[in-house]
């Protein structure tokens, strides 16, 4: 044996001629290698680069983002914060955490702090779930669920919608003995649907103590007032309930990423133990506090979404779209070849978000904008339709 192939024998190689090195990449955890990354909106940037097209006459309503743009109040504390910029953040964030204790009612030691709400998903993951464990998800929801799932190394189940929607009654029978962890979208993106807070209570109270379950709120803000309900007060009662919400959606951060989870203590801590230390930056933890306390802006913003969504519905009845009645910032219309109407409309200067890969290949959603950016919507669906 060659000296060359004797290295290879005490490397565990084959020292078979010619053979092929590993790749390193091969060596990944199976379910890692299978994970499909999220596809977020494409940024009116790039549809400028690829189509030649003026950015300023490109309108992007496709990621749920507040047309109204960021609070006063939160712009204010974002001047505030950039000559701290050399320091650490609060790893802690306990000035954000205070005023959510105060604004909730729950304690400090119940709030988990996170990048955006995707990021306390993923930690709920992590700390729950693992290899030879499961998880339960609504068709049609969240896609963020399937992947937090799969980056744990557990197996997800998939639960067939009901009307666009959640049917709890079957995701109670898919949960078995290695189910550790539910997640429920309340509103549900993409299909804007919502579960009452009477079934959803009496959901929770069936439930058996070892499964998890994450409500999503991201949406929250956005609910009409006859349809809100105190989540926050279900958690004395239900030690196995997260509420996650966001910064992102009616407070117009998106691009600073703050969302939170409230939880028993224990189950925070949890989550807390797998987080990433100064998971959110300084000018974040301020701006979210100071948006937090500007209720004018949330209220212009709820209203505005409101009056759009009104705009946008009776604009898809009068052009014979049928649209899933919605609760969130948000509506998914049918349009039968979703992904050919989405390229009319990117060559329009229209951004949309087409949703096959939530199992509606002939839908698309669109975010509630401006009301000149809604007509415009309308006014391009207008035109394609009619050729």
């Amino acid at each position: 044996m060659s000296g060359e192939q004797q290295r290879s024998a005490r490397a565990g190689r084959s020292p078979t001629a010619g053979s092929r090195a590993t790749d390193i990449c091969d060596l990944a955890p199976a379910y890692v290698r299978a994970i499909a990354p999220y596809q977020p909106g494409k940024p009116i940037s790039e549809l400028a680069r690829e189509l030649g097209l003026d950015e300023a006459g490109i309108i992007k309503l496709a990621s749920n983002e507040n047309p109204l743009g960021v609070s006063p109040l939160a712009r204010r504390a974002i001047e505030n914060s950039i000559a701290g910029l050399s320091r650490y953040p609060d790893g802690n964030g306990f000035e954000l955490k205070q005023a959510l204790s105060r604004r909730l009612g729950v304690a400090q030691e119940c709030i988990v702090l996170g990048n955006g709400s995707n990021d306390v998903l993923e930690m709920a993951a992590r700390a729950f779930l693992a290899p030879g464990l499961e998880a339960v998800y609504s068709q049609h929801a969240f896609a963020v669920y399937p992947l937090a799932v799969q980056g744990a190394g557990a197996a997800g189940a998939e639960v067939p919608a009901k009307d666009y929607g959640h049917d709890l009654a079957a995701m109670r029978r898919a949960i078995t003995a290695k189910t550790r962890l539910l997640f429920i979208a309340n509103p549900n993106n993409p299909t804007g649907t919502f579960v009452g807070a009477r079934e959803l209570e009496a959901f929770l109270s069936g439930l058996p103590g070892e499964v998890l379950v994450v409500l999503d709120e991201a949406y929250n803000e956005y609910l009409p007032k006859e349809f809100r309900y105190d989540s926050m007060a279900w958690l004395e009662r239900f030690p196995n309930l997260v509420v996650t919400r966001t910064f992102s959606k009616v407070y117009g951060l998106a691009g600073l990423r703050v969302g939170y989870a409230c939880a028993a203590p224990g189950v925070a801590d949890l989550m807390n133990r797998v987080r990433q230390p100064f998971n959110v930056n300084s000018v974040a933890l301020a701006a979210a506090e100071a948006a937090l306390n500007d209720t004018d802006f949330v209220r212009a913003s709820y209203e505005l979404n409101l009056n759009g969504m009104r705009q946008v519905t009776d604009g898809f009845k009068q052009l014979g779209l049928q649209c899933i009645p919605s609760f969130g910032n948000f509506v998914s219309f049918r349009v039968g070849d979703g992904a050919g109407v989405f390229q009319r409309l990117l060559r329009a200067g229209v951004i949309v978000r087409p949703i096959a890969s939530y199992g509606l290949p002939q839908h698309l959603r669109v975010t509630i904008g401006l009301e000149s950016e809604n007509r415009r919507v309308l006014e391009a669906l207008k035109k394609i339709l009619a050729n």
